[in-house]
Protein backbone atom coordinates (compact mmCIF):
# COMPACT_ATOMS: atom_id res chain seq x y z
CA UNK A 1 0.00 0.00 0.00
CA UNK A 2 2.95 2.39 0.76
CA UNK A 3 4.57 1.43 -2.48
CA UNK A 4 1.75 2.11 -4.32
CA UNK A 5 0.98 5.80 -2.53
CA UNK A 6 4.41 6.22 -3.11
CA UNK A 7 4.23 5.15 -6.83
CA UNK A 8 1.03 7.46 -7.39
CA UNK A 9 2.60 10.34 -5.56
CA UNK A 10 5.48 10.04 -7.97
CA UNK A 11 3.44 9.80 -11.05
CA UNK A 12 1.28 12.78 -9.59
CA UNK A 13 4.16 14.77 -9.66
CA UNK A 14 5.58 13.55 -12.88
CA UNK A 15 2.19 14.90 -14.95
CA UNK A 16 2.22 18.29 -13.22
CA UNK A 17 3.34 21.22 -15.98
CA UNK A 18 3.99 25.00 -15.37
CA UNK A 19 2.38 27.32 -17.73
CA UNK A 20 3.45 30.59 -17.12
CA UNK A 21 2.13 33.98 -17.22
CA UNK A 22 3.05 34.70 -20.90
CA UNK A 23 2.52 31.33 -22.29
CA UNK A 24 -0.53 29.06 -23.10
CA UNK A 25 -0.68 25.55 -23.19
CA UNK A 26 -1.82 23.52 -26.03
CA UNK A 27 -3.34 20.22 -25.09
CA UNK A 28 -3.58 17.18 -27.23
CA UNK A 29 -5.44 13.96 -26.05
CA UNK A 30 -4.16 10.78 -27.66
CA UNK A 31 -3.52 13.17 -30.83
CA UNK A 32 -6.63 15.08 -30.36
CA UNK A 33 -6.82 19.00 -29.93
CA UNK A 34 -8.68 19.08 -26.47
CA UNK A 35 -8.26 22.51 -25.40
CA UNK A 36 -5.88 25.55 -24.41
CA UNK A 37 -4.47 25.44 -20.89
CA UNK A 38 -4.89 29.04 -18.54
CA UNK A 39 -1.60 29.97 -17.08
CA UNK A 40 -0.88 27.46 -13.66
CA UNK A 41 -0.10 24.14 -12.80
CA UNK A 42 -1.84 21.97 -14.99
CA UNK A 43 -2.43 18.22 -14.91
CA UNK A 44 -0.69 15.94 -18.03
CA UNK A 45 -1.62 12.33 -17.95
CA UNK A 46 1.89 10.77 -19.17
CA UNK A 47 1.08 9.09 -22.82
CA UNK A 48 -1.78 9.63 -23.04
CA UNK A 49 -1.61 13.27 -23.42
CA UNK A 50 0.44 16.48 -24.84
CA UNK A 51 1.07 20.03 -23.80
CA UNK A 52 2.77 21.90 -26.45
CA UNK A 53 3.28 25.57 -24.54
CA UNK A 54 3.20 28.84 -27.01
CA UNK A 55 4.65 32.23 -25.77
CA UNK A 56 2.15 34.99 -26.67
CA UNK A 57 4.84 37.75 -25.48
CA UNK A 58 5.16 40.68 -28.47
CA UNK A 59 7.99 39.39 -30.87
CA UNK A 60 10.26 41.66 -33.08
CA UNK A 61 11.22 39.75 -36.00
CA UNK A 62 14.38 41.61 -37.69
CA UNK A 63 13.47 41.56 -41.56
CA UNK A 64 17.01 41.09 -43.25
CA UNK A 65 17.93 43.29 -46.60
CA UNK A 66 16.04 42.27 -49.45
CA UNK A 67 17.04 43.60 -53.01
CA UNK A 68 13.73 45.20 -54.46
CA UNK A 69 13.06 47.40 -57.54
CA UNK A 70 10.94 50.55 -57.41
CA UNK A 71 7.79 51.26 -59.50
CA UNK A 72 10.36 53.98 -61.54
CA UNK A 73 12.59 50.83 -62.52
CA UNK A 74 15.17 52.19 -59.24
CA UNK A 75 17.30 49.36 -57.41
CA UNK A 76 17.68 49.49 -53.44
CA UNK A 77 18.08 47.67 -50.71
CA UNK A 78 15.31 47.86 -47.98
CA UNK A 79 15.36 45.94 -44.22
CA UNK A 80 12.63 46.32 -41.35
CA UNK A 81 11.59 45.37 -38.22
CA UNK A 82 8.13 43.53 -37.79
CA UNK A 83 6.26 43.26 -33.93
CA UNK A 84 4.06 40.36 -33.96
CA UNK A 85 2.34 38.20 -31.20
CA UNK A 86 0.64 35.02 -30.98
CA UNK A 87 -3.52 35.54 -30.40
CA UNK A 88 -5.04 32.22 -30.74
CA UNK A 89 -2.27 29.61 -29.55
CA UNK A 90 -4.16 26.81 -30.83
CA UNK A 91 -4.24 28.17 -34.23
CA UNK A 92 -0.22 28.92 -34.48
CA UNK A 93 0.65 25.40 -33.19
CA UNK A 94 -2.08 23.76 -35.57
CA UNK A 95 -2.47 25.75 -38.60
CA UNK A 96 1.45 26.46 -39.24
CA UNK A 97 4.47 24.45 -38.57
CA UNK A 98 6.89 27.10 -37.41
CA UNK A 99 4.78 30.40 -37.29
CA UNK A 100 7.88 32.02 -36.22
CA UNK A 101 9.78 31.35 -39.83
CA UNK A 102 6.49 31.41 -41.80
CA UNK A 103 5.98 35.15 -40.45
CA UNK A 104 9.50 36.30 -41.59
CA UNK A 105 9.16 34.69 -44.70
CA UNK A 106 6.08 36.40 -45.78
CA UNK A 107 7.06 40.15 -44.25
CA UNK A 108 10.30 39.59 -46.72
CA UNK A 109 8.09 38.79 -49.68
CA UNK A 110 5.11 41.51 -48.60
CA UNK A 111 7.87 43.88 -48.24
CA UNK A 112 9.60 43.49 -51.93
CA UNK A 113 6.30 43.41 -53.44
CA UNK A 114 5.34 46.92 -51.62
CA UNK A 115 8.60 48.73 -52.82
CA UNK A 116 8.00 47.68 -56.21
CA UNK A 117 4.49 49.46 -56.10
CA UNK A 118 5.95 52.71 -55.08
CA UNK A 119 8.22 55.19 -56.54
CA UNK A 120 11.42 56.13 -55.50
CA UNK A 121 10.37 59.66 -53.95
CA UNK A 122 7.18 57.63 -52.29
CA UNK A 123 9.33 55.75 -50.88
CA UNK A 124 11.69 58.21 -49.60
CA UNK A 125 9.22 60.79 -47.63
CA UNK A 126 6.19 58.42 -47.18
CA UNK A 127 8.01 55.57 -45.31
CA UNK A 128 5.22 55.60 -42.66
CA UNK A 129 2.47 54.66 -45.43
CA UNK A 130 4.87 51.70 -46.87
CA UNK A 131 5.26 50.35 -43.61
CA UNK A 132 1.15 50.22 -42.67
CA UNK A 133 0.87 48.89 -45.94
CA UNK A 134 3.37 45.55 -45.21
CA UNK A 135 1.74 45.55 -41.96
CA UNK A 136 -1.89 45.31 -43.26
CA UNK A 137 -1.13 42.95 -45.88
CA UNK A 138 0.79 40.31 -43.30
CA UNK A 139 -1.70 41.02 -40.87
CA UNK A 140 -4.40 39.82 -42.60
CA UNK A 141 -2.58 36.59 -44.54
CA UNK A 142 -1.56 35.67 -40.72
CA UNK A 143 -4.65 35.63 -39.32
CA UNK A 144 -5.46 32.12 -40.38
CA UNK A 145 -2.47 31.37 -38.00
CA UNK A 146 -3.36 32.91 -35.25
CA UNK A 147 -1.01 35.84 -35.20
CA UNK A 148 -1.72 39.66 -34.83
CA UNK A 149 1.00 41.44 -36.39
CA UNK A 150 0.97 45.58 -34.27
CA UNK A 151 3.98 46.90 -36.25
CA UNK A 152 6.08 47.29 -38.96
CA UNK A 153 8.89 49.73 -39.56
CA UNK A 154 10.99 50.50 -42.39
CA UNK A 155 14.51 50.64 -40.78
CA UNK A 156 16.79 51.03 -43.91
CA UNK A 157 16.69 51.93 -47.43
CA UNK A 158 20.24 51.82 -49.21
CA UNK A 159 20.21 53.84 -52.36
CA UNK A 160 22.92 53.45 -55.11
CA UNK A 161 25.86 55.33 -55.01
CA UNK A 162 24.89 57.15 -58.38
CA UNK A 163 21.47 57.85 -57.18
CA UNK A 164 22.40 59.09 -53.51
CA UNK A 165 24.88 61.47 -55.69
CA UNK A 166 21.84 62.80 -58.13
CA UNK A 167 19.98 63.45 -54.95
CA UNK A 168 22.44 65.80 -53.26
CA UNK A 169 22.76 67.09 -56.36
CA UNK A 170 18.79 67.68 -56.51
CA UNK A 171 18.69 68.67 -52.61
CA UNK A 172 21.88 71.63 -53.59
CA UNK A 173 20.14 73.16 -56.66
CA UNK A 174 16.43 73.14 -54.49
CA UNK A 175 18.45 75.12 -51.71
CA UNK A 176 20.18 77.47 -54.15
CA UNK A 177 16.63 78.28 -56.01
CA UNK A 178 15.46 78.99 -52.38
CA UNK A 179 18.05 81.32 -52.07
CA UNK A 180 17.44 83.01 -55.08
CA UNK A 181 13.83 83.46 -54.65
CA UNK A 182 14.15 84.69 -50.96
CA UNK A 183 16.70 87.51 -52.09
CA UNK A 184 14.56 88.69 -54.90
CA UNK A 185 11.93 88.95 -52.82
CA UNK A 186 14.15 91.04 -50.18
CA UNK A 187 15.04 93.43 -53.05
CA UNK A 188 11.46 93.81 -54.16
CA UNK A 189 10.23 94.48 -50.56
CA UNK A 190 13.73 97.31 -50.49
CA UNK A 191 12.80 98.79 -53.94
CA UNK A 192 9.09 99.28 -52.42
CA UNK A 193 10.52 101.23 -49.18
CA UNK A 194 12.77 103.20 -51.33
CA UNK A 195 9.97 103.98 -53.77
CA UNK A 196 7.99 105.22 -50.88
CA UNK A 197 10.69 107.18 -48.87
CA UNK A 198 11.66 108.56 -52.40
CA UNK A 199 7.93 109.79 -52.44
CA UNK A 200 7.47 111.46 -49.31
CA UNK A 201 10.92 113.07 -49.97
CA UNK A 202 9.93 114.84 -52.83
CA UNK A 203 6.45 115.96 -51.76
CA UNK A 204 7.72 117.63 -49.19
CA UNK A 205 9.30 121.20 -49.22
CA UNK A 206 12.31 121.20 -47.64
CA UNK A 207 12.74 117.75 -47.02
CA UNK A 208 15.41 116.09 -49.77
CA UNK A 209 18.03 119.41 -47.69
CA UNK A 210 17.36 118.56 -44.70
CA UNK A 211 18.13 114.81 -45.44
CA UNK A 212 21.64 115.93 -47.11
CA UNK A 213 21.96 118.10 -44.18
CA UNK A 214 21.96 114.99 -41.93
CA UNK A 215 23.77 112.56 -44.43
CA UNK A 216 26.64 115.23 -44.23
CA UNK A 217 26.47 115.39 -39.55
CA UNK A 218 26.64 111.87 -40.03
CA UNK A 219 29.82 111.79 -42.14
CA UNK A 220 31.75 114.58 -40.61
CA UNK A 221 32.12 112.53 -37.21
CA UNK A 222 34.93 110.90 -38.88
CA UNK A 223 37.75 113.21 -39.78
CA UNK A 224 39.09 110.34 -42.46
CA UNK A 225 36.04 110.73 -44.02
CA UNK A 226 36.09 112.69 -47.84
CA UNK A 227 33.05 114.65 -48.07
CA UNK A 228 31.56 115.48 -51.40
CA UNK A 229 28.77 117.89 -50.70
CA UNK A 230 26.02 117.44 -53.07
CA UNK A 231 23.86 120.85 -53.44
CA UNK A 232 19.92 119.98 -53.51
CA UNK A 233 18.02 119.82 -56.03
CA UNK A 234 15.73 121.99 -54.63
CA UNK A 235 18.26 124.85 -54.70
CA UNK A 236 19.12 124.85 -58.45
CA UNK A 237 15.17 124.87 -59.15
CA UNK A 238 15.23 127.94 -57.03
CA UNK A 239 18.72 129.18 -58.95
CA UNK A 240 16.28 128.25 -62.21
CA UNK A 241 13.60 130.24 -60.85
CA UNK A 242 15.82 133.74 -60.21
CA UNK A 243 16.95 133.60 -63.74
CA UNK A 244 13.28 132.85 -65.54
CA UNK A 245 12.26 136.18 -63.31
CA UNK A 246 15.46 138.38 -64.60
Amino acid sequence: MVYFIFLLAILLIASLRQVDQYERGVMFTMGRFTGVKEPGWRLVVPVFQRMKKVDIRVKAVDVPDQKAITKDNISVGVNAVIYYKVSDAAKATIEVENFYYAVSQLAQTTMRNAVGEVELDELLSQRDKVSERIRGIVDTASDPWGIKVDNVELKDVALPAEMERTIAKQAEAERERRAVIIKAEGEVVAAEHMAKAAHILSSSSGALHLRTLQSINDLSSDQSNTVIFAVPLEILRAFEKMGKEK
